[in-house]
């Protein structure tokens, strides 16, 4: 229960920053508590307690969002007050994004391999099958870039609907795969500069550490927004189901909010998957 109650849901969304470092701090303690308790299990049981540690919050402002639909407002109006909504999202994901990365740069080899170990199978068959944007500038890669952030859009808001605040699972997920991939290019780039140059310094650190973030995340706020509206459109239907009539009128309010919803994320992953084929491969 401390972990759940350090932050409610109105202070969340006057201060969505704060998500950041919460991010870090459930994770982190989620890595630690799984590596003397779940030995074997490390690298799925601790996406599993950062999710459990955030099911709470979450789930209580899928309420309140579900509540903002109600009232007959301007479009305009309701897509600002979800905008606060997912920019807490956001922020927790990035705190979850930084602190996976972090613990997999400094923790000791052979102890990284042991906790992300599941996440480093998952990059593995990411790049052999080519949706990491490897074949960069092609109709193909683009293609299957797409559709397979579709799926996961899919999956993100079928869990929602069925589990509620259980989607950020998949999300928690997705950072710790962007977290280990971030530490792998970190780790990969310091040992390349240090062997060349005999030297391993802070600046160059700090500046591969960046390099790395930069490298995922330039069009992974895009998915990861997508995949977070999906959530939050998915987690309101829910709720709407639950509390009103299906013929009401204010479940019909409900329901055609949250189409707009998925028909923008669906925009936001054609965008990300134009960022990812074509332009990341040009700057990094």
């Amino acid at each position: 229960m401390v972990l759940e109650l350090l932050i409610s849901p109105v202070k969340a969304e006057r201060k969505p920053w704060e998500l950041f470092f919460i991010g870090l701090v459930y994770s982190s303690i989620s890595i630690i508590l799984s590596m003397y308790i779940f030995k074997d299990f490390v690298g799925i049981v601790m996406v599993f307690l950062t999710t459990l540690a955030v099911v709470y919050l979450v789930q209580r402002m899928l309420r309140i969002e579900e509540g903002k639909d109600q009232p007959i407002r301007s479009e305009l109006n309701i897509l600002k007050d979800h905008g606060k909504a997912l920019s807490v999202f956001m922020f927790l994901f990035f705190g979850f994004v930084v602190s996976f990365s972090f613990w997999y740069i400094v923790l000791p080899i052979d102890l990284s391999h042991q906790i992300f170990g599941i996440q480093e199978k998952t990059i593995q068959c990411i790049n052999s099958a080519g949706v990491e944007g490897c074949v960069s500038g092609t109709g193909a890669a683009f293609s299957k870039i797409f559709f397979n952030n579709i799926k996961v859009l899919l999956f993100t808001l079928t869990f929602a609907f069925f589990y509620g605040a259980g989607a950020v699972f998949i999300l928690a997920w997705n950072a710790a795969v962007v977290g280990t991939a971030v530490g792998i290019f970190v780790r990969n780039s310091i040992s390349t500069t240090a062997s060349s140059l005999g030297i391993s310094s802070v600046a160059t650190y700090f500046g591969v550490y960046s390099t790395g973030i930069l490298r995922y995340m330039t069009h992974g706020t895009f998915e990861i927004l997508a995949y977070f509206m999906a959530a939050l459109a998915g987690g309101i239907i829910s709720i709407a189901v639950i509390k009103h009539d299906f013929k009401s009128q204010e479940f019909r309010k409900v329901l055609f909010d949250s189409v707009d919803i998925i028909v923008l994320s669906l925009g936001l992953l054609f965008l990300a998957a134009i960022i990812e084929v074509f332009i990341t491969p040009l700057i990094f």
